[in-house]
This record gives structure tokens, sequence and C-alpha cells, in this order.
């Protein structure tokens, strides 16, 4: 008999990957998203899934939304992958950040503690948790230093899995993932940001990007390798928690380099610092160490950090180029003002012609 697994988030760059791994595995996939928020599913449609998975209406926020989802599915595993999830914006509204992104796990956990103790969880940790510390790489034993409204409320998370874990003996794990990234990316997210102006500017739609802290150091990996660490995680005979990353770092400002030069530009004449994009408590060094991982799971990143931005930036070429061209397809860039209005000025230039 086919696993079945509820993915909270599936609308997000990991829950669409994630529904897409499995689904390949044979589960059958229940996905939620917000009632209230505009249906965002171009990511299901871009992986050509949205038809393969069953979609539930439902808010972490809403605690009898969340029991209905799991008793209705009677899932054998939960992956809670729904968070205020932009680090950025967690500093506009603290009080959201903390509600949805740390009680809402609270929640979950609750949830399946009533209903059947038995159901396997899954919690989307990050490296954020770490901050501004001391480490020169960090592990499962790093002590935590959130450096955010976002941070905190992970933390929140974080911890409250691991007590439902050794309070009621469930099966609840942590991924402490460190930033991965793909195509299906937000916009919001400064990866995505640079390759998506790279491409834009390769075209001649726009003339510069701007970017806040250049010197931010991070560990970047491919996204749909990570979905994967989620899944074995949850396949272990007992549960535990694990830091998800390559064991290497680089800047910001070598994202925008390599980006470039693989449009054919050069990032210098193009990127510019605004201290509107600096955060006010900015985290300056993240690099993880998958060494439990690799020793547990047998994982490990096999996507290297030049190829990923050859990927994210020739698939977001293509895409204005498709634009370019008349055609339709799922992407998001409509969904942003700034996006749409390039987007409606192409479309009036064909138009007249």
């Amino acid at each position: 008999m086919a696993k079945q697994a509820i993915i909270t988030g599936v609308t997000g760059q990991d829950g669409a990957y994630l529904a897409r791994f499995l689904l390949d595995k044979g589960y059958t996939v229940y996905g939620t998203y917000r009632r209230l928020s505009t249906p965002n599913f171009w990511r299901l449609l871009y992986l050509d899934i949205f038809d393969k998975i069953y979609l539930i209406p439902a808010d972490l926020i809403d605690s009898s939304s969340i029991f209905e989802a799991i008793e209705m599915c009677n899932p054998d595993e939960v992956y809670n992958l729904a968070a205020q999830s932009f680090v950025g914006a967690s500093f506009e509204q603290p009080v959201a950040s903390g509600i949805v992104t740390g009680l809402g796990v609270a929640m979950i956990l609750e949830a399946i503690r009533q209903i059947n103790p038995k159901i396997k969880f899954y919690q989307a940790s990050t490296s954020e948790l770490y901050g501004n510390g001391e480490a020169k790489q960090q592990s499962e034993e790093t002590h935590f230093r959130p450096a955010s409204p976002y941070a905190a409320a992970k933390l929140y998370a974080h911890w409250i899995t691991r007590m439902y874990r050794e309070t009621h003996g469930m099966f609840a794990c942590n991924g402490i993932l460190f930033n991965h990234e793909s195509p299906i990316r937000g916009l919001e997210f400064v990866t995505r940001k640079i390759t998506n102006s790279a491409a834009k500017i390769a075209l001649g739609l726009e003339k510069e990007l701007k970017l806040g802290n250049l010197e931010a150091k991070r560990d970047w990996g491919f996204a749909p390798e990570y979905v994967r660490a989620m899944w074995l995680m949850m396949q272990q005979e007992k549960p535990d928690d694990f830091v998800i990353a390559t064991n290497k770092t680089h800047t910001v400002q070598e994202f925008a380099e390599k980006a470039f030069k693989r449009l054919g530009l050069d990032w210098e004449k193009y990127v510019s610092v605004d201290e509107r994009f600096q955060r006010p408590l900015d985290v300056n060094f993240l690099q993880g160490d998958y060494s439990k991982a690799m020793a547990t799971l047998g994982w490990q990143p096999e996507t290297k950090f030049d190829r990923l931005i050859e990927i994210m930036a020739d698939e977001d070429l293509g895409r204005w180029r498709r634009c370019l061209k008349g055609e339709r397809f799922p992407w998001d860039a409509p969904n942003y003002p700034s996006e749409n209005s390039i987007v409606t000025r192409m479309t009036t230039s064909r138009n007249r012609i």
C-alpha cells in the first residue's frame, strides 16, 4: 500500500520539489496552502505535478484546519515546510512571523499527538538559527544565536519539535538546512534576484541591479538534493536532527560575479549597493558541516556552486526570451508589480506591431 504524506507549504520551492520527489517514490501526496491567500500554484505547474497531488486549504494559525487536514488524510508522514520564510520581511512583521513560523509548529505537533502519535513529523529548521556565532563551521552541536524575528521563531519551532520527540516519544526530526536555491526560488531571495536581473539586463530589459550586503557569506546548495535529505531523515529507525549543507561558503558578490559572467556581462558595470536592502541585523557568515548526514543518511551534495548558478541564470534567461516571443508558461514574474510592468510593456509593444 502506498504511503501517504502531507506537505504544508507545498506551493513553495521546497514543497514543490518534495512533492515531486515523493510522487516519484509512489506516495499519495497531499499539500496544504493558505485559504486566505491568492493561490500561487506556478511551481506545481512548472514541475508538472499540479494535477497529481491533493490540495487542501489550511492555515498554520488555525488549529482546526490542521486537525481537519490530518484526520482527513491519515498520513504516514507530515513535512512542515510552511512558514513566513523571508528573513527581511520578518523584521517588518515580527509578531506574525512568530505566530506562523513558531506557534504554528506546536499546533501541528499537538494535532499529531492527539490524532495519531505514530505519524512521523519533519520540521524545516534553518541555518539562520546560528546567527552571528563564533564557530567557523556550524554542526548539530553548535550553539544557536538567532539574529532575526524569523530565526527566533524557527528556534522555538526547532525546540518544540525536540520536546515532543523527547517528552511524547514521537518521531519528530529537524532538518537544519543551509541556503538552497533553484530556478523556482522566490524573486525576493537574493540569489534569484541576481539571476533574474542579470537575464533582464542581458536582454536590454533593465539597466541595473541594487543589492544589500555584498560581503555576506552563505553555504549554497541545490534545492532538489536537499528535499531528498528530508525524506531520508524520515526513513530512519530513530528520529534525529541533521545539518544539510555543502561545507563551502561564498559571498553574495561571488554569486553576482558568476551569474553575470555566465550571461556575458561584467557585474561591476551593473551592480551597486543600496542601503535600503541592508537588514537591521545581518548574519555575515554561515557554513555548514554535513558530516553527520553523510555518515547516518548516506547523503551528500552533488551540484557545485558554479553549476547551481549556471542552472538558475540559464533558466531565467530562457524565461525572459520566451516572454519576449509572447509565450505563456508558469513562472512567477507576473506576480510581482515591478516584473509585471515589464511583461505588460512587452505585451503592449507586440500588440502594436
